[in-house]
C-alpha cells in the first residue's frame, strides 16, 4: 500500500487491518457492535486518527462501516480533535464524505486503461489498435469494482463479452449492457443466469478478448493458465491477481500487463480527497461556484460585445451561443466534477512517470518493475532528504 499510494503521489503510508468473520452470519447490529469495538481498541493503541492512520474499506465493508468507525472515534478519544472525521474515508456524503468515491476504483481502471491504450508506442508493441471503441473484454468479478469498472467501458465504447463469479459465469459476443446486468444482479444476488447472456463453463480468464480484466481475488493468474490467456491487455482491478511466475510468462508472451499498484488506485487517491476536504471543513469548489460562472457568462458577454463593436450594430445583435460542452461548463464544475478530474490528472501523470521508468531501464511491456521503481525512488528522496536524526 505503501508503494501504491507512492505511485500517484498520495501522502499515506500502507498498512492492513481487520476483523476475520463471516459478515453473512452477524445481524445489522452485532455487526455495529463489533465494528464500534474494533475501533475503540484501535484508538486506544494509537492505530486510527486523521493523522496517524486513516482507514479506508475493503472486502465486506463500505460506507455503514466507515460511518460507524468515524463516530465512535469522533465521540470518544477524538473528541477533542476538530479533525476527527478524517480518520477514515467512503464515508456517506452526510457525515463527510465525498461525491465520486464510490466508483472511484472502477474509473481509476479506466483512465489507467486509457493511458496505455492511447498510447501509441505501447499498442505498436502488443499488435492493438489504438483506443477503446470496439474493444473487446472480459471482466473477473463483479463486485463495486467489476461493476463501475464495467460501466465506464462501456461508456467509452468497449464491449464486454465475459462476467465471471465465484459461483459461475455468463457470455455474449455481442457485449453485455451493464445497466441491464447491475439491475438483474441487485434483483438476484448473482449474475449467473441473466438472461442476455448464455452460460460459459470454461475459464473466463482464457476468453479471446483485447482487454482481460482480473477484479475478484489474489493470484487467479498463475503459470499453469498464462499460457493460455488469449488476452493483449491485463488490467489488475483486483489486488495481486498475478503471480510472479504468471508474470514472467505473460511477459515473455508479449501481453502488456498493467499493475494493481497503479491501475487500482483511484480508490486511494480519492480517499486522499476526502482526507482533505475533511481537514479544509470545505467542499471542493464551494467557494469559487458562483465567481467561476459569472466570470463565463461576463467572457460571453465580452466577446458579444466586441464583435458588435467591429462589424457595428446596424447589422444587429449578434448572438454567442455556446456550444452544450461548454454550456454544461458554464454552469460550473459539481464536487464530482473536481475530483473526477483531479484522478484523471492523477492517472495521467503517475502513468507518463511509470513509462518513463520503463524506458530510461528499458524495461519494454514490463510496467509492474517500472512502477515499483516510480514508488521505490520518491520514498527514497524523501528519506534521503528528510536525514536520520535519531
Amino acid at each position: 500500500m505503501t508503494y501504491k499510494c507512492a505511485v500517484v503521489d498520495v501522502p499515506f503510508g500502507g498498512a492492513m487491518m481487520g476483523v476475520k468473520i463471516d459478515p453473512r452470519k452477524y445481524s445489522e447490529h452485532e455487526l455495529e457492535k463489533i465494528t464500534r469495538h474494533f475501533t475503540v481498541e484501535m484508538a486506544k493503541k494509537g492505530f486510527i486518527g486523521p493523522g496517524i492512520d486513516v482507514l479506508a474499506p475493503d472486502v465486506s465493508t463500505g460506507e455503514r462501516e466507515m460511518s460507524w468507525i468515524a463516530d465512535t472515534y469522533t465521540h470518544t478519544l477524538g473528541y477533542r480533535d476538530i479533525n476527527a472525521q478524517a480518520c477514515v474515508t467512503e464515508k456517506p456524503i452526510s457525515q463527510g464524505g465525498i461525491h465520486g468515491r464510490h466508483s472511484a476504483t472502477g474509473r481509476g481502471v479506466l483512465h489507467g486503461i486509457e493511458n496505455y491504450i492511447n498510447n501509441t508506442d505501447y499498442m505498436d508493441c502488443i499488435g492493438l489498435s489504438l483506443g477503446l471503441p470496439g474493444k473487446t473484454f472480459v471482466l473477473q468479478g463483479f463486485g463495486k469494482v467489476g461493476l463501475h469498472t464495467m460501466k465506464y467501458l462501456h461508456e467509452y465504447g468497449a464491449r464486454c463479452i465475459c462476467v465471471g463469479e465465484s459461483n459461475g459465469a455468463i457470455y455474449n459476443p455481442r457485449g453485455i449492457d451493464p445497466k441491464e446486468l447491475g439491475d438483474y444482479e441487485q434483483v438476484h444476488g448473482t449474475t449467473v443466469g441473466f438472461p442476455n447472456a448464455e452460460p460459459y463453463h470454461g475459464s473466463i480468464l482464457e476468453v479471446p478478448c483485447d482487454i482481460l480484466i482480473p477484479a475478484a481475488t489474489e493470484k487467479q493468474l498463475t503459470s499453469e493458465n498464462a499460457p493460455q490467456v488469449q488476452a493483449k491487455i491485463i488490467a489488475e482491478a483486483a489486488n495481486g491477481p498475478t503471480t510472479l511466475a504468471a508474470h514472467e510468462i505473460l511477459l515473455q508472451r508479449n501481453i502488456l500487463v498493467i499493475p494493481d499498484v497503479y491501475v487500482n488506485a483511484g480508490g486511494v487517491t480519492i480517499s486522499f480527497f476526502e482526507w482533505l476536504k475533511n481537514l479544509n471543513h470545505v467542499s471542493y469548489g464551494r467557494l469559487s461556484f458562483k465567481y467561476e460562472r459569472e466570470s463565463s457568462y461576463h467572457l460571453l458577454q465580452s466577446v458579444q460585445h466586441s464583435l458588435e463593436q467591429w462589424f457595428g450594430k446596424a447589422r444587429g445583435e449578434i448572438p454567442i451561443v455556446p456550444s452544450p460542452e461548454f454550456q454544461a461548463r458554464v454552469t460550473g464544475a459539481s464536487e464530482k466534477d473536481i475530483v473526477y478530474s483531479g484522478l484523471a490528472y492523477t492517472m495521467e501523470q503517475s502513468a507518463k512517470q511509470i513509462m518513463s521508468m520503463a524506458a530510461r531501464y528499458n524495461l519494454g511491456l514490463d510496467q509492474r518493475t517500472a512502477a515499483y521503481l516510480c514508488a521505490l525512488e520518491k520514498v527514497f528522496t524523501v528519506y534521503n532528504e528528510a536525514g536520520f536524526t535519531y
